[in-house]
């Protein structure tokens, strides 16, 4: 199948769905207003003076880069400048690596205040981050200082590949070896959910010119990673993975536990599978495995009894965390998934309401991603 890239049409799968257009692009910016704009059970986003703001997880209390990079993204996508702009100045201002192994890189963890609880990056932020700037300076004009928005996603797609080389410490954030994403630059494994090869496609166009081989190689080799990440017959993926795919075991007391199941992280496998699909068409085992993960969760799951679940599909005592972010990334599948579940996961999503709570950052940021996704409006720019 050719691409969005090379077709310039992008799905608006709630239209196909049988919604009217004119409501599902009032429904979106409803969303974005409540996220942004709403009340304190609602807003995850908070302005800051005059130039700058920042998106919280309301359930950890603090300001990640997960966060952040995704506040840009959702802004580049809306045609949001004064916002984007501000949570790109705050992350500049306050998570920004000036000295150390981790120049360059961005600390992952903030206070509200903007005090550093961490001094090391996660990868994940870094990607986003660089993303949503070459967006910005395709769908805007590069600006001055940090507002060149191409200058600046370069040079942090720049550290990500050579940090170290310069004597000055530090590690790169994609293994040279394999060409996949680590989970923490100190480690010598990844997360699934990382790994975003619709990304790197476009960062072999966009990025320093002797990277340009680099990224097309990493694009097919985190393909090929999910193929082994994805059980299958679930598709599900573990939250971190070993270079072979096999679930991480192992580092619970490092990390808070285990990571060798479907849990949070995870659930954004399928989001990231489905925009693949949509973007590039580069795969047809994308579409098997988005099938598979509707297809596990229709047939396994009553009244959204959603559980923690080992990658084989055997469900757990505890229940998920994020619910409403399960729903949204299914139903974000349904742009490469044609099986019997897909319209359904899509029909669930638009009647599925925001999170309103303590954990609703993690979910509402997906929710808005699948709508963006789903009605045509996650776009390349």
């Amino acid at each position: 199948m050719a691409g969005a890239y090379q077709s310039g049409q992008y799905r608006n799968v709630f239209a196909e769905a049988g919604y009217r257009p004119q409501e599902i692009e009032e429904r979106l910016e409803r969303i974005f207003r409540t996220m942004f704009y709403g009340s304190d059970d609602e807003r995850i986003y908070y302005p800051v003076g005059t130039d700058m703001g920042y998106l919280t997880d309301t359930g950890n209390h603090d300001v990640r880069t997960e966060g952040m990079s995704y506040g840009m993204m959702m802004c580049v996508q809306m045609n949001k400048k004064e916002e984007f702009d501000r949570i790109w100045n705050w992350t500049k201002t306050y998570m920004y690596l000036e000295e150390g192994e981790n120049k360059g890189y961005f600390a992952w963890s903030c206070g509200t205040d903007g005090a550093k609880n961490a001094y090391g990056p996660a990868p994940d932020g870094e990607e986003y981050f660089a993303m949503a700037l070459f967006f910005a300076s395709h769908r805007w004009g590069d600006g001055e200082g940090i507002y060149c928005y191409s200058k600046e996603a370069r040079a942090i797609l720049h550290e990500c590949l050579h940090k170290g080389e310069d004597g000055e410490g530090g590690r790169p954030m994609w293994e040279p070896s394999n060409k996949l994403i680590k989970f923490i630059t100190e480690c010598d494994w990844s997360d699934p959910s990382y790994h975003l090869p619709h990304f790197y496609e476009l960062f072999a166009l966009w990025s320093n010119d002797e990277d340009a081989e680099f990224w097309k190689q990493a694009a097919a080799a985190s393909r090929e990673y999910l193929k082994k990440a994805c059980h299958k017959e679930t598709g599900l993926a573990a939250e971190y993975a070993d270079y072979d795919g096999s679930p991480h075991a192992g580092h619970y007391e490092q990390f808070g536990g285990r990571h060798d199941w479907f849990y949070s992280d995870a659930y954004r496998v399928a989001a990231n599978i489905g925009l693949d699909y949509e973007w590039f068409g580069a795969d047809e085992w994308e579409r098997e495995c988005a099938d598979r993960i509707q297809r596990f969760f229709a047939v396994n799951v009553q009244n959204q009894d959603y559980r923690i679940y080992e990658v084989d599909g055997t469900p757990l005592q505890e229940k998920a965390l994020h619910p409403t972010a399960i729903i949204a990334t299914n139903a974000q599948a349904s742009l490469a998934a044609d099986g019997e579940y897909a319209v359904d996961c899509v029909r669930q999503l638009w009647e599925t309401p925001l999170r309103e709570g303590n954990r609703r950052y993690y979910d509402n940021c997906l929710y808005l991603f699948a709508f963006l996704a789903l009605s045509g409006n996650y776009r390349i720019w």
